[in-house]
This record gives structure tokens, C-alpha cells and sequence, in this order.
């Protein structure tokens, strides 16, 4: 009997948590594509790079995406046993809803663990490439598009326009080219009726017909003949080269992004978090040293610098313990050291405050690695009793709940994440502090839906109104 009631509970779970989570992510995919649009139309990329760029790109997807399916997917799954009242069924057979949550639970813990060697093994190699793909992409100069009607000046030291293209996108009509490229700063200029368009990866190639070529330049001498000089050379037919190397894309190597916070294990981040300490302790170390040294005191007497005297407080003024025609001396001295300070100091404030930061990311970014199982666990306890409480199953009311409870959670965790990331919060306390906020609710509501409340019933609370005005209408 128990067997038959796990069985159940893990075949109504398993299939909503997957359609959830493929939405969630083909939502967040599309979000994706939207962000980087710009980057990614026009610049002539072979289509499996866009879906490489895409698979990459949905495994750092997978750390908002698991913990939504499975608010969502619990809370579908004990709403849908509780509106067709198999949960009664299930408490009247003497099994509580503990017993009944045990085997998701099992199975909960089960993808947390994995979710939690996923953060550390796979999701930083996933990282690495989606970031120098990402990069190649968007260093990529523009692929070369002639367009009717319009000026396109990518090719470096060329403006190229046309009339009108044919049907096949590679005849042109009306062709006017502006060269550049002289180094007497006058411009080229290429008219052709009919053109034909061809290129490879090296060179784009143009075969103009019927043209006219116009080339300005100085006068032969400057000084007796200063008058410029104007060539026109009439043709029939020539060819065109642009070189095009530039437009295409070289994968950069991934060893140089292997360093980046978001691309290591936990064992690279502890191995970095103890670098960049040991640098800030060096440039602490250097700065006391260094500034230290301009704050002497002498405390030996004038003539026997072996006979040493107690330091001598001093009280009021101190310029008048320096005889007066010291006193502009001293303090050319005392400004000059005073400036030396500050020009120390600011050289190595902003060293100081760049690992500062750097250290704060890799707190963050390894307390990131175990927050992602943690709130697999936290979502599933606030999922499965609520959806035992609303007892209502489909998209509905489940869906409305599940992004509320989960946009609160969000909202909490990016707010207390961005405060550890400006030093207002420790980063422990930044990662944790929405799971720690959380938890209570997890656990209450476990306790309203085993107690069999009433908390989210929508029929409960119109009763209770209606019986109150009843109440008024009859002491009335």
C-alpha cells in the first residue's frame, strides 16, 4: 500500500517538473536571445555557432531554472492530490503527509546533490566556453552587407552604395564606390552601371561593367603649376578586391578566460581567494612600511647618539618649540612629506580596493555553489505543503503562487547578493540570507498543510465573511 502511494506521488511529480523546467528554461533561452540580439543578426554566423552559443548559455540558466520547476512542479503535484481528494485518501489510510513527502523528498535531496556537483564541475568548464564564444562574437566586426540605397562604409578606407541589387543578391546595379585609402587624402571615385558580387574568406570581389573612373591629384609642380589635376579613365569591364580577413571570426583560447571567478571550481576559488589575500597583505605590508617611514621620532641627545632620552611631551604650539628660522624650513618639510603621503596612498588605494572586490566575488561565487542545492530543498518545502493547502492543481492558481513565493525569493536573494557585493553585507549572509529568511515559512507551512489548514482556501474565508455579517445582521 505505502509502495502504491510513493509510486503515485513520484509519477505525479516527475512529469510536471520536467515540462516546467524545459519552459522555464526555453523562456529564459528566449530572454537570452533578446539581450543579445544585436551582437548576434547580421554578422553572417554559421547557425551552429547561434545553438552552440545557446547551449552553453542555458547551463548558467540552470541555477534559476531548477529551483522554479520544482516550487512549481511541487505545488502542481500536492494541489492536483489534493483537489481530487487523493490526499484525503491518503491521510485515511493512515499514512500523514511526512510519510507521503518522504520518497519526493529522497528524490529532492537526489537533485540537490546533483545540482550541487553540476555548480562545481560542470557549470565553470560551461562558463569558460560561453564566455570566449561570447567574446569572439561580439568582437566581431560586422559582416559585409551592401544594401539598396544605402552608404556602407565597414570595409576600412571604402564607401560602397547601390541602386538596386538582383534577385540572386549578388548582381548590383548603379555602383558607386569612394576609395580612401590614397595618402594624398583625396578620394577615389568609381562609377559602373552593373556589377557582380563574389567573395571567399580572404576577399570580397566586385566585376563592374560600363564605368567611369575618376582620380584627383596635385598638379605635377606645386609651385609654378599649382593647379590639381583630374583623370578619368573610361572602362568596360574590371575587377575589384576588398580585403575582408578582418570580418572573419577567430576563436579566442579559452586558457585566457580560465582564470575568471565564475568559470572556476571550488577548489580553484579557494586556491584564488588565498592569492589575492596574500596580495592584500603585501600591499598593506608595503604601504606601512612605506608610509611608516616618514613618522620618525629621535630620542637621542644632541652630540651622544648613544645616550638615549625619554620622549618629551609637548603642549600648545608646536611651531613654537622650532626656533624661527627653522620654522619656514619645517614646514616645507612637513608638506612636502604630506603630499609624498597622499600620492602613496592614492597609488595604492585603488589597488587595494580592486582586490578587495575581486575577493568579494570569489566569497560569493563559492557560497554560490552550495546555495543552488540549498534552495532546491527550501522551494520544496514551501511548495509541497502550500500546494496541500490551496488544493488546486493545472496552471492556474499553482502557476500565481509558485511566482510570487519565487519572485520573493528572488528579490531577497539579488538584493542581499548585491549588498555583499558592495561590502554592506558579509558574503556568507549575502548568498544565505534569503534561504535563512525562508526557512521559517518552509517549516510553517509544513506544519498549516499536516495540521490540515485552511490558510489559502478561498471557500473557507467567503464562509467566514459571510457567517460575520450574519453575525452583525442579527445583533442589529
Amino acid at each position: 500500500m505505502l509502495k502504491k502511494i510513493h509510486l503515485l506521488l513520484i509519477k505525479a511529480f516527475i512529469r510536471p517538473f520536467f515540462v516546467t523546467f524545459f519552459i522555464v528554461m526555453f523562456i529564459l533561452l528566449m530572454l537570452f536571445l533578446f539581450k543579445y540580439v544585436d551582437d548576434l543578426i547580421g554578422k553572417g554566423f554559421e547557425w551552429y555557432v547561434i545553438l552552440e552559443l545557446m547551449y552553453y548559455a542555458s547551463a548558467a540558466n540552470v541555477s534559476m531554472a531548477l529551483p522554479l520547476s520544482i516550487l512549481l512542479s511541487s505545488i502542481m503535484t500536492f494541489g492536483t492530490l489534493g483537489e481530487n481528494y487523493e490526499l484525503v485518501a491518503i491521510k485515511s489510510a493512515g499514512v500523514s503527509l511526512q510519510k507521503a513527502m518522504t520518497p519526493l523528498l529522497v528524490l529532492i535531496v537526489g537533485i540537490a546533490i546533483s545540482s550541487f556537483l553540476f555548480s562545481d564541475y560542470i557549470l565553470p568548464k560551461a562558463n569558460l566556453k560561453f564566455g570566449s564564444l561570447l567574446w569572439d562574437i561580439t568582437n566581431k566586426k560586422l559582416s559585409f552587407l551592401i544594401k539598396p540605397g544605402v552608404f556602407n562604409s565597414s570595409i576600412p578606407g571604402y564607401a560602397i552604395r547601390v541602386d538596386k541589387k538582383g534577385d540572386d543578391g549578388t548582381s548590383l546595379y548603379n555602383v558607386i564606390i569612394y576609395d580612401h585609402t590614397s595618402t594624398n587624402g583625396i578620394a577615389k571615385v568609381i562609377l559602373a552601371k552593373e556589377g557582380k558580387m563574389s567573395s571567399n574568406d580572404q576577399y570580397l570581389f566586385l566585376k563592374l561593367k560600363d564605368g567611369v573612373r575618376y582620380e584627383e591629384s596635385g598638379g605635377r609642380d606645386n609651385y609654378s603649376n599649382p593647379r590639381q589635376e583630374l583623370t578619368r579613365m573610361r572602362f568596360s569591364e574590371t575587377d575589384q578586391k576588398f580585403d575582408i580577413s578582418s570580418f572573419k571570426m577567430v576563436r579566442t583560447d579559452e586558457q585566457d578566460f580560465r582564470n575568471n571567478t565564475a568559470m572556476l571550481n571550488l577548489k580553484g576559488l579557494r586556491k584564488k581567494g588565498d592569492s589575492l589575500r596574500k596580495d592584500l597583505d603585501s600591499i598593506n605590508k608595503f604601504a606601512a612600511v612605506n608610509i611608516g617611514s616618514y613618522y620618525k621620532q629621535n630620542n637621542y641627545t644632541k652630540g651622544y647618539t648613544r645616550e638615549r632620552t625619554a620622549a618629551r611631551p609637548i603642549k600648545g604650539d608646536l611651531l613654537k618649540e622650532i626656533p624661527k628660522a627653522q620654522r619656514l624650513m619645517a614646514l616645507q618639510a612637513a608638506e612636502d612629506n604630506a603630499g609624498t603621503i597622499l600620492q602613496t596612498v592614492a597609488s595604492r588605494t585603488g589597488d587595494y580596493d580592486d582586490k578587495t572586490r575581486s575577493i568579494i566575488r570569489v566569497d560569493l561565487e563559492y557560497q554560490r555553489k552550495f546555495t543552488l542545492a540549498a534552495s532546491c530543498l527550501l522551494l520544496f518545502f514551501i511548495g509541497a505543503p502550500l500546494g496541500a493547502i490551496i488544493r488546486k492543481g493545472g496552471l492556474g492558481l499553482p502557476v500565481v503562487m509558485a511566482i510570487v513565493f519565487f519572485l520573493l525569493y528572488h528579490i531577497i536573494a539579488t538584493v542581499a547578493e548585491k549588498s555583499a557585493t558592495t561590502g554592506s553585507l558579509r558574503s556568507f549572509f549575502g548568498m544565505w540570507l534569503a534561504i535563512f529568511l525562508l526557512s521559517p515559512l518552509g517549516a510553517f507551512l509544513t506544519y498549516k498543510a499536516t495540521v490540515d489548514s485552511a490558510l489559502f482556501d478561498v471557500e473557507y474565508f467567503r464562509q467566514f465573511f459571510v457567517n460575520l455579517f450574519k453575525r452583525k445582521r442579527k445583533s442589529l
